[in-house]
């Protein structure tokens, strides 16, 4: 979320004012995006303000979002059915055309309309080819979002792009990205992947190492399996190509990579890590 809003902070209740309109279900932490149409430092007032807009939709229901203070069910349904009463239209909470918000946030009421998240990397699990040490589907998207939060004009690249997790979610969400991958096992599988669900990349049999042309950022996955570790010789050679060809690189490890990191150019300015269970992933920003 950092990458996605840089200049925005975002609120220990979990929410985000900005002035940049995201398509809500680009990132997996994002449950849906208000779109604000009245606002007021009081509820009345606020209603007030509804009741002057003059809103109209064929069917609409209104829903409570959680934001700053603890406001009690019962008045959660109460605020939505008073904010509903000044919608012309039917109130349907099955299958409305258009769904408001009503929110407390930063110190005053807002209403807007709302715009609920899909989980689009969930049908993303369901691909005709699996590998067992990939990215899950949901970091996958995260990290995508990570390497390119605003897709106009970026160039990418997954030179270890496998089975084409990563490339996937990238490709569904606009970004303009190649794959590539120095094993033929994989990338068959990776552009057979991608077909499967009606999108269109290039994925390239080649080595890293020989990678031409510039790329704004690559997303690299460090190699490994279950049986044994990448020499550290190897993984070095790997991010010295990938300081060649890219200006920023998001890197997914393991391993501990910082030195191997450094030595190859890069300097880390962000870091996290994923865990699930007892495995965990370091994910890098590099530049």
């Amino acid at each position: 979320m950092r990458s996605l809003f840089p200049d925005d902070s975002i609120s220990p209740k979990g929410f985000v004012e900005s002035k940049l309109e995201l398509e809500q279900s680009r990132s997996p932490f994002m449950k849906g995006r208000v779109d604000i149409v009245a606002e007021s430092e009081s509820y009345h007032e606020l209603l007030s303000v509804i009741s002057e807009i003059g809103l109209k939709a064929a069917s609409y229901k209104v829903v409570f979002i959680k934001g700053d203070g603890n406001i009690p069910f019962s008045d959660r349904k109460r605020m939505e059915r008073e904010a509903g009463a000044y919608i012309e239209g039917t109130a349907d909470l099955q299958n409305p055309e258009q769904t408001f918000a009503v929110m407390f946030a930063n110190d005053r009421w807002i209403f807007g309309f709302y715009h609920k998240s899909k989980s689009v990397w969930l049908e993303h699990q369901n691909k005709p080819n699996q590998y067992s040490t990939a990215l899950s589907t949901r970091l996958a998207r995260a990290v995508a979002n990570i390497a390119v939060p605003h897709p106009a004009g970026v160039k990418a690249i997954d030179p270890c792009c496998g089975i084409g997790t990563v490339l996937i979610e990238a490709l569904s969400m606009g970004i303009d990205i190649v794959g590539s991958d120095i094993n033929p096992l994989v990338t068959g599988k990776a552009r057979e992947n991608i077909a499967y669900f009606h999108l269109s990349g290039e994925v390239l049999l080649q080595d890293i190492k020989l990678v031409n042309g510039v790329f704004d950022v690559a997303i690299i996955d460090m190699p490994y399996n279950l049986c044994s570790v990448l020499p550290y010789e190897e993984k070095l050679e790997m991010l010295k190509s990938a300081r060649r060809f890219a200006k920023k690189a998001v890197i997914v490890s393991i391993e501990e990579v910082d030195e191997a990191i450094k030595q190859a150019g890069f300097a880390i300015v962000d870091r996290c890590t994923a865990n699930k269970g007892s495995f965990k992933r370091h994910v890098l920003v590099c530049k």
